[in-house]
């Protein structure tokens, strides 16, 4: 059994948790047998003082 990884950036309007769970359900969607994620870089976009757009850097680990 081999394991790969794949870096991938998630985004979302609700926050960073959601970031990295749309980052997981996209790469879920292209590979099988994902195993894990690492995330590694949290960011956002700041409009009037609020925190909007949030964005994940994650490494996503799979299996094939």
């Amino acid at each position: 059994m081999y394991v790969k990884v794949v870096e991938v950036i998630g985004e979302s309007e609700n926050g960073w948790k959601s970031a990295v769970q749309n980052a997981v359900k996209d790469a879920s969607k292209r590979f099988d047998n994902v195993t894990g994620v690492e995330v590694y870089n949290l960011t956002a976009d700041v409009v009037d003082g609020d925190l909007v757009d949030f964005k994940a850097n994650v490494k996503i680990a799979y299996t094939e």
